[in-house]
């Protein structure tokens, strides 16, 4: 197999980079690391595991750090990771054969962010070009770099690489997601204003106004990326036109959700979609329209985020039926949620009241009927 090169930037990193090189060290990679201003341990510890450690004087672009950390690796074939990921699989006989025959294809490795919604823990699931020959390859962007080809008329050729890591960056406290978006959102500001409108960078900041709960602003970046030539293949689009659904949800901007109908063909063939139409159609009154969408999100297998197309699905079909009165046909719902602790206490309740008109009207008052995201 041909040597590969893992490709790492790091900045303040002391808490995630001991266990990102420790899952590293045993599959033998060349770490390469370009540290770029710390002051805390981050490059003390990264000297445990590799002494392929350089300095690179931050400007603000991500993407020329990674294009440098490139550029000192010892080998062409090369892995970039953050800091914040942990490397969980790869299987190495699978990723040499991608190596032989597809030279100069990008390899999309799967990640998987773990994050709290409502006190629980979730995740949810990406493919993003990682692994790459960097002869035929560089990054682009100042924040949320891709990789692409240098050649730009070179072939767009992608596979999934046999490779899994965690992403643990979105499992901070509601502080340092805060920091760590605004920072964000003002690189990415100063990317739309020397490089003009772009659909991705609109995705990236309306993602990033999620996160600090703006829903005008992020309604208004994915309004304005959406309005642009967009291919519904992409999965970042895909992502957008369900982050623009939950978005209108969040303005209780219900009726104009429904719109989303108009590219339901499109944009359905993960559970994501379905189960996002499943609350579009449960906050408009429509129960036995969101209960099919719910139904058919939890016979999919293609998904992002967990549970869309399992306990997430069969709670909020327990909800419709609990708040019009099917208990038996809500407890069947909840009991297929598995250990989903809202879908436990809600079978609790029941089994201790058998669910009386006063708890109904309850779960009325209380907006249970708004569903679960």
């Amino acid at each position: 197999m041909q040597p590969i090169s893992v490709c790492i930037i790091a900045k303040n990193e002391e808490k995630h980079i001991e266990e990102c090189l420790r899952r590293l060290a045993p599959y033998g990679f060349e770490i390469v690391l370009a540290d770029t201003g710390s002051t805390d341990r981050t490059v003390e510890l990264a000297r445990r595991y590799t002494d392929r450690i350089f300095h690179f004087d931050w400007c603000d672009d991500f993407s020329a750090a990674r294009n440098f950390v490139l550029g000192k690796a010892s080998h062409d074939w090369t892995l970039s990771i953050d800091c914040d990921e942990y490397l969980e699989s790869v299987d190495l006989k699978a990723l040499a054969a991608h190596m032989q025959t597809r030279p100069q294809a990008a390899g999309r490795i799967l990640i998987r962010n773990r994050f709290h919604e409502d006190g629980q823990p979730a995740c949810e699931q990406t493919r993003v070009s990682r692994f790459v020959n960097r002869k035929y390859f560089h990054f682009e962007g100042a924040v949320h770099e891709q990789l692409v080809p240098i050649d730009a008329a070179a072939p767009k050729y992608v596979y999934s690489a046999p490779v899994t890591v965690l992403h643990v960056g979105y499992d901070g406290t509601e502080e340092e997601m805060g920091v760590k978006c605004r920072r964000n959102i003002a690189l990415l500001e100063k990317e739309l204003a020397s490089q003009g409108p772009d659909p991705y960078v609109y995705y990236q900041l309306g993602q990033c106004y999620r996160k600090i709960h703006d829903p005008e602003n992020a309604f208004r970046c994915f309004d304005l990326g959406l309005a642009m030539d967009v291919d519904p293949a992409l999965d970042y689009v895909q992502t957008m036109v369900e982050s623009y659904g939950y978005t209108l949800l969040d303005l209780k901007r219900y009726d104009e959700a429904l719109n989303l109908l108009g590219v339901y063909d499109e944009f359905s063939r993960r559970a994501d979609f379905v189960f996002l139409m499943g609350l579009i159609y449960m906050n408009n009154g429509l129960f036995d329209a969101s209960i099919q969408e719910f139904q058919k999100a939890a016979s999919m297998t293609e998904f992002a985020v967990d549970g869309v197309n399992s306990y997430k699905a069969h709670y909020n079909i327990g909800v419709i039926y609990e708040c019009t009165g099917h208990l038996p046909e809500a407890r069947a719902a909840y009991g297929r949620c598995g250990g989903y602790e809202p879908a436990l206490r809600r079978l609790k309740l029941l089994s201790q009241n058998r669910m009386t008109e006063k708890i109904r009207q309850e779960s009325f008052r209380n907006g249970e009927c708004n569903g679960n995201t």
